[in-house]
């Protein structure tokens, strides 16, 4: 990591992180809480593109999910099953220097316990990494970007011309052509009673795609069609992000590897899901009184 791309510890994105969802109307998903702290802090694409260890995920959003984690152990933020944040009532009121200090005092906290889980096995599981709620979301889908990492490209293509028609495309073709300016496929896609071209990009990559990446597949584009879709194992910079939808050029639709790895459980590609219910048995009182 070079001196012009540091990036602030976990500590000094707990305030950042919830201002970014008071922000943004008191709750958003991940990818809405991740853009608005990297606006506010004016994260450099230099920035965005470190990867957190061997990747596919960035060191900023890896930083951002410890923030989360421990601004919703001290009871800041809340989040629902479906990965939307929110302030909690005492977390909109929260002040930065209280942050802090709620902050130091449930590190002591966890410390605590782990001094006493230390023989348990699964106290890691419990206390020991960003975002222990989702820890085993966060795990499968890293399994999945590294499966999909380790395929040839020509199969990473192949999985994207699969996945757009499970989504609905009537047609959708690899194009393997060299000096195809970056186009990998077109698909066709139907809505009510008009059909149109989509041109889509894969990119395989441990980090983010930046603002280049996507003014380059436009210009691929040029004089063949206007609409785009851009699909990567990584995640886009805030710079890639507004670029696809800058006014007055042809919208570039973004599909990152959270975002496909969504999509490819959705449809049951490559991955199985299995549904476990939990019987909850709840004692009513009343009804005794009532015989």
């Amino acid at each position: 990591m070079t001196a012009d791309a540091q990036i602030p510890s976990y500590k000094d994105l707990l305030w950042p992180t919830q201002r970014a969802v008071r922000e943004i109307g008191d709750s958003g998903t991940i990818e809405e809480i991740v853009e608005k702290v990297i606006e506010l802090e004016g994260f450099t694409e230099q920035q965005q593109a470190v990867v957190h260890g061997d990747g596919p995920g960035s060191e900023v959003e890896y930083r951002l999910a410890w923030a989360r984690t421990y601004l919703k152990g001290i009871g800041a933020l809340i989040n629902s099953t479906r990965g939307v944040w929110s302030t909690t009532e005492f977390g909109r009121e929260l002040t930065h220097e209280q942050v802090i200090s709620r902050h130091a005092d449930y590190v002591v906290e966890l410390r605590a316990a782990r001094r006493k889980k230390r023989k348990v096995a699964a106290e890691s599981n419990a206390v020991g990494g960003p975002e222990s709620d989702g820890s085993v979301e966060r795990d499968w889908k890293e399994r999945l970007l590294e499966t999909i990492l380790a395929v040839p490209p020509d199969q990473f293509e192949r999985l994207a011309r699969r996945l757009l028609r499970e989504a609905g495309f009537i047609s959708a073709t690899v194009t393997g052509k060299s000096g195809d300016g970056g186009i990998d496929g077109i698909g066709v896609y139907r809505l009510s009673l008009v059909s149109f071209p989509v041109f889509f990009q894969c990119k395989r990559y441990r980090g983010s795609v930046g603002a280049g990446a996507v003014r380059d597949f436009r210009g691929a584009m040029s004089g063949r069609g206007d609409k785009g879709l851009l699909i990567t194992t990584g995640n886009f910079t805030g710079e890639a992000k507004g670029e696809a939808t800058r006014e007055g050029a042809p919208p570039i639709d973004l599909i990152d590897g959270d975002r496909l790895c969504d999509l490819l459980k959705d449809f049951e590609l490559g991955v199985r899901r299995t549904i476990r219910q939990v019987e909850e048995v709840e004692v009513l009182p009343e009804f005794f009184n009532d015989l």
